[in-house]
């Protein structure tokens, strides 16, 4: 994260709130005692008029501060460095990790490092190597590889773990090369209070949600599917979905059939976690995903979102606290968040 990825406000509401979440995100300086913390630091809340905030612990002392003794801001801690080398060990590994393994790298108990991780990550450590081995398996076959070299080339033992491993992720293996191909997909353009919206899906769920698309559009993005206009089987479906655009906020055991990267995954997940009615910044929701200096990738895996509203993106806005930007319009946007608090 930048320092411009917060505004002063956030910042100050972060450290009374003592979020341990945005540790390494910024430096909290008090002029008043020449030291500088952690946006965790447990010490009393100083007053607003002595507090600066820095980007990096360089540049407080370049200010003149020194680190808190009590929260060592210029120290990595040893939960931090632990998690570091388990992302490390199960990014340059080639098969599965035992958390006893795990452990014994890092120098704690099996139990203690599974809690830190996952504090700290959002997923445990076996989640996050299924995820990476998925996410590895898709870019092998996006490149063009064939099913079982990808299937091997990312960690699997074999393709019955692979294909177990897949249930529930929607597209499946050799979709990855051909978008699509061997799907039926039904659609609907809908008329809505918020304009023309197009809803797809398959019998998985819903792969697509749009405002102002066509069926031209939709065959873009699923190029080999076989695409069918209305259909009485899932004209319940997209009654559901319609009234969920038309009362943001609800509709969340809607059945979605959506793909990404083990990130993109993460951020998605981030974003129907986040209130209705409430907002956060890229910034924020880098930080809650317990990557704060992701902040770039966070925007970037919000604008892959196939599913506006049902995942909502419309939820992010910017640093200073403006709308930022939206796939379908700003005006769309606010329209959904002011539905949404005027629910509250």
């Amino acid at each position: 994260m930048t320092d411009h990825d917060l505004s002063d406000e956030d910042r100050w509401r972060i450290a009374l709130a003592k979020d341990r979440r945005f540790d390494g995100a910024f430096v909290t300086g008090v002029h008043s005692t020449g030291i500088y913390c952690r946006p965790s630091c447990p010490a009393r809340a100083p007053k607003r008029e002595n507090v600066r905030f820095y980007a990096t612990p360089l540049e407080a002392e370049a200010a003149g501060l020194r680190p808190c003794k009590r929260c060592a801001p210029d120290q990595q801690s040893r939960d931090e460095a632990a998690v570091l080398r388990v992302l490390e060990i199960l990014r340059d590994g080639d098969g599965p990790v035992s958390l006893e393994k795990l452990g014994a790298a890092t120098g704690y108990s099996p139990t203690h490092l599974q809690r830190v991780f996952t504090r700290a990550v959002g997923l445990s450590p076996a989640a996050y190597a299924r995820a990476l081995r998925r996410e590895r398996a898709g870019e092998a076959l996006i490149g063009g590889a064939r099913v079982s070299d990808a299937i091997y080339a990312a960690g699997y033992s074999g393709p019955s773990r692979f294909y177990e491993d897949m249930k529930g992720q929607g597209m499946a293996a050799s979709e990855r090369r051909d978008p699509g191909k061997g799907q039926r997909v039904h659609f609907a353009v809908i008329k809505t209070t918020l304009g023309p919206m197009l809803v797809a899906a398959t019998e998985k769920g819903v792969c697509r949600l749009s405002f102002n698309e066509t069926e031209k559009d939709l065959r873009a993005r699923f190029p080999n599917a076989e695409l069918f206009e209305g259909d009485e089987s899932f004209a319940a479906l997209f009654e559901q979905v319609a009234a969920a655009v038309e009362k943001p906020g609800t509709g969340q055991d809607i059945p979605l059939d959506v793909q990404g990267t083990a990130f993109q995954q993460r951020v998605w997940d981030e974003l129907r976690r986040i209130p209705p009615g409430e907002t956060r910044s890229y910034g924020e929701l880098a930080a809650a995903l317990g990557s704060p200096k992701a902040s770039r990738a966070v925007g970037g895996a919000n604008g892959a979102n196939n599913v506006a509203v049902l995942i909502p993106c419309h939820r992010v806005i910017a640093a200073d606290g403006g709308l930022g930007g939206y796939a379908y319009g700003t005006t769309i946007k606010a329209e959904l968040l002011r539905r949404e608090r005027e629910k509250e």
